[in-house]
C-alpha cells in the first residue's frame, strides 16, 4: 500500500476517534441548551397572568384548529369561553385559547410553548401581535404548517371580532422575514370573512369587514393577496 494511503488512513481513524470521544459532549451541551430554552419559556407563560376582566361574560367563540378528518384544513369549534368586550382583550383571550384549548394534540396549530407577549388593536383595526421566539422554532417547518398556524388566528379573529382588519405578526417585539423558513410575515395578513353568529360583544363592536390572506416566501398565494403598503 503507498505511504500516502497509510497516512491518510491514520489520519482518518484519528479523526474519527476524535469524533467519537466528543459527539457525547456536544449532544448533552446541544440538549441542554434546548431544555434551557423551554424553561425560559415556561417561566415566561408562568408569569403572563391570564387575561380576565370585569366586563368578561361566559360566550360561545368559533376557533379554528386542524380538522380532524383533513388534517391539512382547518374547521370551527365552539367553545365557552369568559370573553372581554374590550376588543384588544378579547383577542389576547381568544389567541391564548388557541395556544391552550387543542381538542387534541393533532389539531394542534400552535406550539404549546408559544407565548403571546403582546396584542395591540389599533382604532383603524390593524392589530399586532408579538410572539415568543417558539412560535417559529417550534411551529413545523413547511407551508402548509406555517399557513394552518397564522390562519388559525387570522380566522379566529375574524370570526369573533368585526372590528379587526389586518393583523401583524412579530417575533420577540421584531419583524421576522418567514415563520419557520416558509410562510412571508413581512406585511399584513387580512382576514376572511367568518359570519359567525354575533354575541352582544361583538355587536357592541365597531364594523369592519374580516378578510385572510396566505403567503409564501418567494412563491405566489394559493387563495388571496396580502395587503401591500402601509
Amino acid at each position: 500500500m503507498p505511504r500516502l494511503w497509510k497516512i491518510g488512513i491514520v489520519l482518518l481513524a484519528l479523526l474519527a476517534f476524535a469524533a467519537v470521544l466528543t459527539f457525547p459532549a456536544l449532544l448533552r451541551s446541544v440538549l441542554g441548551l434546548r431544555r434551557a430554552n423551554r424553561t425560559e419559556e415556561q417561566a415566561r407563560r408562568a408569569i403572563v397572568p391570564p387575561i380576565s376582566t370585569p366586563t368578561d361574560n361566559r360566550e360561545k367563540a368559533q376557533l379554528f384548529w386542524l380538522s380532524p378528518a383533513s388534517p391539512d384544513t382547518l374547521e370551527p369549534s365552539t367553545v365557552e369561553l369568559d370573553l372581554s368586550a374590550d376588543s384588544e382583550k378579547r383577542a389576547k383571550q381568544l389567541i391564548m385559547a388557541l395556544i391552550e384549548k387543542p381538542p387534541s394534540q393533532t389539531q394542534r396549530t400552535l406550539p404549546a410553548d408559544a407565548v403571546l407577549l403582546q396584542f395591540y388593536l389599533l382604532p383603524d383595526g390593524t392589530a399586532i401581535a408579538d410572539f415568543s421566539e417558539t412560535l417559529g422554532t417550534e411551529t413545523p417547518s413547511g407551508i402548509l404548517n406555517e399557513e394552518m398556524a397564522v390562519d388559525s388566528i387570522v380566522r379566529t379573529l375574524g370570526a369573533n371580532l368585526s372590528n379587526v382588519r389586518r393583523i401583524k405578526f412579530l417575533i420577540r417585539g421584531q419583524d421576522s422575514e418567514t415563520l419557520a423558513g416558509h410562510l412571508d410575515l413581512s406585511d399584513f395578513f387580512t382576514v376572511t370573512p367568518q359570519m359567525p353568529p354575533q354575541t352582544p360583544a361583538a355587536a357592541a363592536a365597531s364594523e369592519g369587514r374580516p378578510l385572510t390572506a396566505n403567503r409564501l416566501a418567494s412563491n405566489p398565494p394559493r387563495e388571496s393577496q396580502p395587503e401591500r403598503g402601509n
